[in-house]
């Protein structure tokens, strides 16, 4: 039997619907039923040049993980690693984690729900807690499809942070890199799928 068709008033309310859900994305997580998928890209490694890794000499990309959410495609997300990348030893390396986007996703969901998890990988206080939401509120904006956050691990430092190719700042505390990057390659993550094939390759 043929559906009834819909209304527009129907229609609306839907997209609003799955646009609140998707609001709760974290841009290299999802709790639940996500699924992560190696996307398919012909050459991973495909020598081309991005501002947030120029300092970071001799880095390559991993092959991108895509992540799809019911069927919607959400991100493709990519580690670049130095020759000699222990992730097991992460921090100690200058890398970056970027995260390129397939659909909107509001900057401010993303902060909230990067401390929720962020708590999942260790303990902070409440204060910090404070301090480290208010600085990704500044630093993530909405995005759309096709733009990238890049964040850049500086050991001992903090996490920089690159949207579309422009620096916007640095959180200068190791501590809130450790947790933030924390969040894909801990052993602690809630997407230990995501985790493996971002690592895949890399030594331990």
């Amino acid at each position: 039997m043929l559906n009834p068709p819909q209304t527009t008033q129907g229609l609306r309310l839907r997209r609003r619907t799955l646009q609140g859900c998707l609001c709760l994305l974290l841009p290299g997580v999802w709790w639940g039923t996500a699924q992560s998928q190696v996307s398919g890209v012909s050459s991973p490694n495909a020598a081309y040049s991005r501002p947030e890794v120029a300092a970071l000499k001799g880095v390559v990309p991993t092959a991108p993980v895509r992540l799809r959410v019911w069927g919607f495609e959400v991100y493709d997300a990519r580690l670049w690693t130095p020759a000699g990348f222990r992730h097991g030893q992460a921090l100690q390396f200058p890398f970056a984690l970027e995260l390129q986007y397939l659909r909107k996703l509001e900057g401010a969901a993303i902060a909230s729900r990067s401390i929720d998890e962020m708590r999942r990988i260790g303990s902070f206080s409440d204060a910090q807690a404070q301090t480290w939401l208010a600085a990704m509120r500044e630093l993530f904006p909405n995005v759309s499809a096709g733009e990238r956050i890049t964040g850049v691990n500086l050991p001992g430092e903090g996490a920089e942070f690159w949207v579309n190719g422009q620096r916007v700042g640095l959180v200068k505390d190791p501590a809130f890199a450790r947790l933030f990057f924390g969040i894909w390659l801990d052993e602690r993550t809630s997407e230990p799928k995501m985790r493996n094939q971002l690592l895949q390759g890399l030594s331990p």
